[in-house]
């Protein structure tokens, strides 16, 4: 059987992943694979861009490629080169060195890009299939050029801005109240930045949070240092004349008259995914690049898209005649890494059994979203709009139950269908959370009286009592799927640390959020078995 010619363009932490994944078949010879990596630098993870900004992580620890693995099994890892256009007709991707790469299959990993916001001052270019055309060489695998004082937070460079701005000690905006602006601004402020956090909705996190968890984590961010100007639009950006002739972010004026003076503004108005190539290259895309359950182009058969720029809709007739489309990418490291593992497995049976070992990936569930900062805790999945006061008869399975104590910053909202959990907010109150998110993976009930599922956040509770939490099969890490177990395994071996589970199983190198359970479980083991002693 002759080689399997893939080529993936993209070469972040889910590109990386699926590198991982398909080494196997490189170092027998059934696979040839090029990447083609766009940045300069070996695949390190986004997630944790924020805390390298502020100066609490070190690029080592970023990284989750490795190259060096990678070419030594004979693939082929191009840094800092470019994809500019796809041939479907003869299988090839030019490259900007020139180069042109032949396939049989085609992976796009090509992740996403933050969202300029419309304002005056600032230049943003429209991606639609007429503006690519006519402006490729200015528009693919590039993004908008920004101001200076200006900047977005998406890879080194934006962190490297940011990174001096904090370490001045200067005045940082932030436009916008997702998660990965919320967790720049406590970090920065933590660091002793002065921090504004400017935003048009009601109360932060506004598609994660209800309005009592949202009012809730806007006060602890007060208390934090963070200025938070709620239910305002930013209209316009005015800038200043330096001493040295160069022009750069002065203020950002809103809708309503507020004039809010800082040295940097960070943009943190959402991502689109990097749809580029693939429009220009006549492939249906949407939100994202329309995939099928198998990953592969609505469009053509022999190009995939996975990770942030992957769009997931099962194609029917009725949906194949439709302008809108249904979903989005998930926008979360960890099913886009589930994404590539399982993409990988295919192509390793196609080359040994000659066909696909499924048929179709793995359905996701509503993603798990954590806010990670010091000293506030916030956890939320699924749809928390239900109140606890609605009429039952038009939801008559459903049940809401709600605990609010503002003053200390604490704050759970759980919703149930059939006694079944299926949305959750919890605000300052991390044990119980980790507890209701082990309820969400497992579909299990809840107890009929709520309220004892307060007691883990309460003073006498002791972790070692509840088995359940520490049974080998509960999750811990929800973005690689490793369970307790596995970590105390990975302890026995000699993995006492965070960052040694991390090395040995991956547990804790994706969004982060589980250190802290990481870390209760090796302390546990620690006591029980007089290993080492954890240090985070």
């Amino acid at each position: 059987m002759s080689q399997l010619r893939i080529v993936l363009i993209g070469y972040g932490p889910v590109g990386a992943r699926f590198v991982d994944q398909l080494l196997p078949g490189v170092e027998n010879g059934s696979i040839a694979l090029t990447v083609v990596a766009g940045e300069g630098v070996e695949a390190y993870n986004r997630v944790l861009v924020a805390e390298y900004a502020v100066g609490n992580t070190e690029l080592d620890a970023m990284l989750v490629g490795d190259r060096a693995t990678a070419e030594a099994a004979g693939a082929r890892v191009l840094l800092g080169v470019a994809a500019t256009s796809i041939d479907r007709a003869a299988h090839v991707v030019h490259l900007d060195s020139g180069e042109e790469l032949v396939y049989d299959r085609l992976v796009l990993a090509t992740g996403s890009r933050a969202n300029v916001p419309t304002l005056d001052g600032v230049e943003r270019h429209r991606r639609d299939a007429d503006s690519l055309r006519k402006y490729a060489a200015q528009l693919v695998a590039r993004d908008d050029e920004l101001p200076a004082g200006i900047t977005a937070l998406r890879d080194l460079a934006d962190a490297e801005r940011v990174l001096a701005a904090v370490r001045a000690r200067k005045r940082i905006i932030v436009l916008g109240a997702g998660v990965l602006g919320l967790e720049l601004a406590l970090a920065a402020a933590h660091a002793g930045a002065q921090v504004c956090v400017v935003h048009h909705g009601p109360h932060p996190m506004p598609r994660n949070l209800d309005r009592g968890g949202g009012l809730v984590l806007r006060a602890a961010l007060r208390r934090s240092g963070v200025t938070v100007v709620a239910h305002s639009r930013a209209e316009a950006v005015a800038f200043r004349t330096d001493v040295d002739g160069s022009r750069r972010f002065d203020m950002v004026v809103t809708a309503d008259g507020k004039q809010l003076r800082g040295d940097l503004l960070v943009l943190s108005c959402g991502v689109s995914p990097r749809n580029e190539l693939a429009t220009l290259a006549g492939l249906r895309t949407a939100v994202g690049v329309v995939v099928g359950t198998g990953l592969a182009s609505w469009s053509d058969p022999d190009v995939y898209a996975i990770g942030d720029c992957a769009q997931v809709v099962e194609r029917t007739e009725e949906l194949a005649g439709q302008r809108v489309l249904p979903g989005a990418p998930s926008g979360l490291i960890g099913p886009g890494w589930r994404q590539a593992e399982w993409l990988a497995a295919q192509f390793l049976a196609s080359t040994t059994s000659g066909g696909p070992a499924d048929a179709a990936a793995p359905a996701e569930r509503d993603a798990i979203v954590m806010l990670k900062a010091e000293h506030i805790d916030v956890v939320a999945v699924g749809d928390v709009s239900a109140d606890p006061w609605d009429d039952d008869s038009l939801h008559p399975r459903r049940r809401v139950s709600q605990w609010a104590d503002p003053e200390h910053l604490r704050y759970v909202k759980m919703v149930t269908e059939d006694g079944a959990l299926t949305g959750f907010v919890s605000v300052g109150m991390p044990r119980t959370a980790a507890e209701l998110t082990l309820l969400f993976e497992r579909r299990g009930e809840l107890p009929a009286d709520r309220s004892v599922l307060l007691r883990f956040d309460g003073p006498d509770y002791d972790p070692s009592t509840d088995a359940d939490a520490f049974a080998p099969g509960s999750t811990v890490c929800w973005c690689n799927g490793v369970t307790v177990g596995r970590i105390e395994e990975a302890a026995v071996c000699g993995a006492t640390t965070v960052e040694g589970v991390g090395r040995e199983t991956r547990a804790g190198t994706g969004c982060g959020g589980c250190k802290g359970r990481i870390a209760e479980i090796l302390a546990r083991a620690a006591e029980t078995d007089e290993t080492p002693s954890v240090t985070a």
